[in-house]
């Protein structure tokens, strides 16, 4: 039986104070808690493994390549992809990247179409405006409703431009929001777009299946799903990849090298220039073995239960608004609120001081507040290791804002 409380035993760093109380960790969005099996996975690699892959004619070089190719095949299965579809990166940010400059300089010119929404992460927007300036290609932008959904009628609208490229969010950062992928990625396609699809948020919370989904590219964090920093997955299709010119070269990404020229090697490996991250990767397989152990379907259940009490929880506390979509159906992972006549990092400060850690700002979401006419905001996040306990203890640490600022 799903229980986040025996779970969170599993978490060393759980166990601490910050500023004599007990650490209520709500910051799980910005980078989640590792599991013991996590950090030991990582300890026991560098103790007993460690060598760089596909180089050394000898035992720890074998065993190293051999973990690495470990890790590829679990996570792959873990989204329902093919290993030869999983290229390693630093992080999501890094693997949005990859497929703008390496997809995108090659495939857009100028006033082609790249379409992204107002509820992205910086990371999935910077990099296209980037793209843009460097190509003359335009960014559109579909916007949201009033309460917080992606406007489906604008996207309809947008899509009549016949767009290169839609890259979106499968679940806001922001405001929770699920966003229905597997819909607008058909939609896409049937004006002939290209659908890349950021998962940052949806790995660590749901069944992810990237051929149900049905989209082209898909990213996601390591660190993010209770695996360590600095390892993170682009998945692309084959049949795109192969057509695709490398991200960056160099060493263990090449198949022949002369004076003149190169030949790229095959994939997975063409993405993966210079040494790679193997204890990440060995650290991100322990996470999804983790996940795996507990069931991906009571993630979710427990994912549904513990921000639909903190909607109802957080709805009671006087001088507070909650962002985005008010229903635990259609949201996942974080709650995100405004406390009216407060700035963010203040509230932030002083629930720090109660020992709750939740984040504050515009969380690289920045247009999107500027769309809601909020500077910053507070964001409470969620993992496995949640309860409602925890989000009791922020209602209390809540408290002491309105002592201190309503008096």
């Amino acid at each position: 039986m799903f229980d986040p409380l025996k779970l969170k035993k599993d978490f060393p760093i759980l166990s601490r104070e910050v500023n004599g109380k007990s650490l209520i960790y709500l910051d799980s969005g910005a980078t989640s808690q590792k599991p013991e099996i996590v950090l030991k996975a990582e300890k026991e690699y560098y103790e007993q493994h460690n060598a760089n892959v596909h180089r050394g004619a000898h035992a720890l070089g074998d065993e190293a390549t051999q973990l690495y190719a470990e890790a590829r095949e679990l996570v792959a299965k873990f989204i329902g992809a093919k290993a030869e579809e999983i290229i390693f990166v630093r992080n999501t940010t890094e693997a949005i990247n990859l497929v703008a400059y390496s997809w995108g300089m090659d495939n857009l010119k100028k006033d082609d179409v790249i379409m992204t929404t107002i509820m992205e992460h910086h990371a999935n927007l910077v990099p296209w405006q980037e793209l843009s300036r460097r190509t003359g290609a335009k960014v559109e932008v579909v916007g949201i409703t009033e309460d917080g959904l992606l406007d489906m009628d604008d996207f309809q609208q947008k899509l009549k431009l016949k767009p290169k490229m839609v890259a979106i969010v499968h679940v806001s950062n922001a405001l929770g929001t699920i966003n229905p992928v597997s819909q607008m990625t058909k939609m896409a396609h049937k004006v002939g777009s290209i659908v890349l699809v950021d998962g940052a948020q949806a790995v660590p919370h749901m069944k992810v299946d990237v051929n149900e989904i049905g989209c082209d590219f898909y990213a996601f964090s390591g660190h993010k799903m209770l695996g360590p920093m600095g390892i993170g997955v682009l998945w692309g299709r084959k049949s795109i990849l192969t057509e695709m010119s490398p991200f960056l070269t160099g060493g263990g990404m090449i198949s022949e090298v002369y004076l003149d020229h190169s030949r790229w090697a095959e994939l997975p490996d063409k993405f993966e220039a210079g040494t790679p991250n193997v204890a990440g990767a060995v650290g991100l397989m322990g996470a999804v073995k983790y996940l795996e152990n507990i069931g991906m379907d009571s993630v979710v259940k427990h994912d549904q239960e513990i921000v639909n009490y903190a909607l109802k929880k957080l709805s009671d506390v006087s001088c507070l608004r909650v962002l985005g979509f008010k229903e635990s159906r259609l949201r996942s992972g974080s709650v995100s609120f405004e406390y009216q006549g407060v700035h963010a990092h203040d509230v932030a400060t002083i629930l720090d001081s109660e020992g709750v850690a939740i984040r504050s700002g515009h969380h690289c979401t920045m247009p999107l507040h500027n769309h809601l006419g909020v500077s910053a905001s507070v964001r409470a996040s969620f993992n496995v290791y949640t309860t409602k306990t925890d989000i009791d203890a922020l209602v209390g640490a809540l408290d002491k804002v309105k002592k201190i600022f309503k008096k």
